[in-house]
């Protein structure tokens, strides 16, 4: 029995994020220490369920509300699940869900994800990992991040220092530094906002016609005011060393509502292009002033790492603090933007499955390491 507990699982990694645009899947060939890509998809919203779930996520739906999204999302997961194997089948899933509320707080806890997952448990007739955070917050972690053991396993690499960065709606770097040592020193935290207040800009410029600035073509045309940046900048969370997480309650419609205030009298260009600058310059402040050393390497994955214009004023703050770090893409190396973090949560669930600790606790804040996820069996 223990030997077949180590052979490797056909795993279905399913993740939504913060940005509540998509829903990213990634079947992988997962072994203990070991994770091969081998089909990834997207599936988009239906309108009507996303504008539920942002509805959700800014505390504007109701109690039964909440308990019917949360069933409709599970059969929306479920489906696409389907229609996307195309008849392959899986042995395992871990299903993230929708966040709705993540509130890392010392004296009150509380995370969401919204996705019943017996309706994929159902379609699969396969056992069913999720709600992964919340172990980890009970043994007082902040529950996130959470990709951190894959991106170790996918992207470390003996006698280099490595950082990999996931631009979701919010960002987020792991950083691996493997110097000298048999073991990588491991640190991982959210550094602020990525694609989440560009793309509340760009719904409410165009009247909810475009839903993201592709390639950051209109930030690319305008001037960022960086004494708006700067002021932004002082946010305390951007000071606040690791462990620490964040979501929409904070650097979604609170903080952009206060920002739209801030440009109204910018063309959109200029917003654009200030609200770009923004997370360009929290993400290379946070390595700046929490980083124990300079990366010689950084990853860039997600959405955001497709916003060209984004990417290259990342480029330009990151190589003003270490003008020899290499600077690449996840699917440079192998790995499509959106398939990291469906493949991080195939990865934690095959662990949970295994009965293996998924958190780092020297990550999340929490106590010791334990497993991650409830499991639903058909």
């Amino acid at each position: 029995m223990a030997g077949a507990q180590e052979k490797p699982l056909l795993v279905l990694g399913i993740m939504s994020g913060t940005s509540i645009d998509a829903v990213d899947y990634a079947v992988c060939k997962v072994g203990s220490g070991r994770v091969r890509l081998l089909k990834h998809w997207q599936t988009k919203f239906p309108k009507q369920l996303q504008e539920r779930l942002r509805a959700a996520a800014s505390n504007q739906a109701t109690s039964h509300e909440l308990g019917q999204w949360h069933h409709d999302l599970g059969r929306f997961y479920a489906i696409e699940a389907q229609r996307g194997l195309r008849g392959q089948r899986v042995q395992l899933a871990g299903l993230h869900g929708q966040t709705v509320w993540h509130h890392p707080s010392r004296k009150n806890p509380a995370t969401l994800q919204l996705g019943e997952p017996a309706y994929l448990a159902e379609e699969l007739r396969a056992p069913i990992v999720s709600s992964f955070r919340a172990a980890d917050i009970a043994a007082g972690g902040q529950g996130a991040p959470l990709a951190t053991l894959f991106h170790q396993i996918a992207f470390g690499k003996p006698g280099s220092h490595v950082c990999v960065n996931n631009l979701g709606g919010i960002s987020n770097v792991t950083s691996i530094d493997w110097r000298g040592a048999r073991k990588p020193r491991l640190l991982a935290f959210d550094t602020g906002p990525a694609n989440v207040l560009i793309d509340l800009a760009m719904r409410q410029f165009t009247g909810g016609r475009r839903a993201f600035d592709r390639n950051g073509d209109w930030a690319a045309g305008g001037h960022p005011q960086q004494q708006i940046v700067e002021c932004w900048l002082e946010h305390p969370f951007f000071h606040t060393p690791p462990p620490k997480s964040t979501g929409r309650e904070l650097f979604g419609e609170p903080f952009f509502n206060r920002a739209w205030r801030q440009t109204s009298k910018l063309s959109p260009p200029d917003a654009l292009a200030t609200l770009t600058e923004l997370t360009a310059r929290s993400l290379a402040l946070n390595y700046q002033l929490h980083l124990p050393a300079r990366p010689e390497q950084v990853v860039l994955a997600g959405g955001g790492a497709a916003n060209r214009h984004l990417v290259s004023r990342i480029c330009a703050h990151l190589l003003t603090l270490q003008p020899l770090t290499n600077i690449q893409t996840s699917d440079q190396l192998g790995w499509p933007l959106q398939s990291v973090e469906p493949a991080a949560f195939a990865l934690l669930a095959y662990y949970r499955w295994r009965r293996k600790p998924g958190n780092i606790p020297a990550t999340t804040g929490a106590r010791r390491a334990v497993l991650l996820g409830q499991v639903a069996e058909p």
